[in-house]
């Protein structure tokens, strides 16, 4: 026997079906995560977190940003265009004194979690007549994307190098992406990066036929900048065979990446975030090595100089470190 349903009872099943639906719907969170170009580590790492986070966070949907890196992420992070974002700590620093880049507006940034050491790279091939960094003098180089870290640090490797940065050579401002296309076209002798091993475009540029890469030192601009800056560089190594055809160790400088938000991010979320990265680390690592100093141990051991949110605090307290 057929069953006949009345058109008012139609209509309430179908708004209680909506109620349940936009209930769902209001529960739902998004979180933009601002990482960086589509040829460094930020961008990899930033969509691996996008969905680790989107598949253990209850409710919550996150996506990763392409951007133009530290700077402009932490400009998102002002405006509350993006809740999370990935950062050197020399631009962070910038942004919560409001200086350089951020003057005149100081960004309410608060550490949710020290990440990974970014290694600056100043990279060049064979034919260029570049050796060292006096040796920029009158070249063509790429000082990073603007809104990027890389443009931070690289002028300040530059001016503690001794060179001019607008005098001394002409300068474009070019991703690593676009820098590596570039320098495969001779269209710059050299360029700054500053990022995580391996960094993706950099291997492209090793294993181009008929390029040799090399890797300029400048470990000795770390004292330098330090005395200037504050105490956020150290000399590190990137080691031969990083990279293919790097058949020496590249003496350099580091700064470290942290992991950012706006103090007003709700504390359950600063919190649930941070667990997620610590527990659910693996995952990360099989997107990108870097990962792997993602440490209870680096969260004390390295200096953000940026107030730990609350939320982060909390979890890193429980599990028993000493913030």
């Amino acid at each position: 026997m057929a069953r006949f349903v009345s058109r008012s009872t139609a209509f309430a099943v179908a708004a209680a079906t909506a109620l349940v639906a936009g209930s769902v719907f209001a529960q739902q969170r998004t979180l933009s995560i601002a990482t960086g170009g589509t040829g460094g580590v930020y961008y990899p790492l930033g969509g691996g977190l996008a969905n680790v986070l989107s598949k253990y966070v209850p409710g919550l949907q996150a996506t990763a940003e392409v951007t133009g890196g530290s700077v402009d992420n932490l400009k998102l992070i002002h405006t509350g265009q993006s809740e999370v974002a990935f950062s050197m700590a020399d631009a962070a620093l910038d942004a919560l004194q409001g200086q350089d880049k951020f003057k005149g507006s100081n960004v309410a940034v608060r550490t949710l979690m020290v990440l990974y050491p970014n290694r600056m790279h100043v990279v060049t091939i064979d034919g260029t007549g570049i050796e060292k960094m006096s040796d920029l003098k009158g070249k063509r180089v790429s000082t990073g994307s603007p809104g990027s870290a890389t443009e931070v640090m690289a002028f300040r490797v530059i001016e503690a190098a001794g060179l001019d940065r607008d005098k001394d050579m002409k300068r474009e401002r070019l991703g690593v992406a676009e820098s590596v296309n570039a320098m495969k076209d001779r269209k710059i002798d050299a360029f700054f990066w500053v990022g995580g091993l391996p960094t993706a475009a950099v291997t492209d540029l090793g294993a181009t036929p008929g390029v040799k890469i090399k890797l300029i030192d400048h470990a000795d601009t770390a004292d330098k900048m330090n005395a200037k800056y504050g105490n956020l560089y150290a000399p590190a190594v990137i080691k031969a065979g990083t990279y293919p055809g790097q058949d020496k160790d590249n003496k350099i400088t580091v700064v470290w990446n942290i992991l950012v938000a706006n103090e007003k991010m709700p504390d359950d979320m600063a919190y649930n975030i941070v667990k997620t990265i610590i527990d659910k680390k693996p995952e990360l690592v099989a997107v990108h090595r870097e990962a792997e100093s993602f440490t209870l141990e680096n969260q004390v051991k390295v200096n953000s100089s940026i107030p730990w949110h609350p939320g982060a605090m909390k979890f890193f307290t429980e599990r028993g470190v000493k913030m």
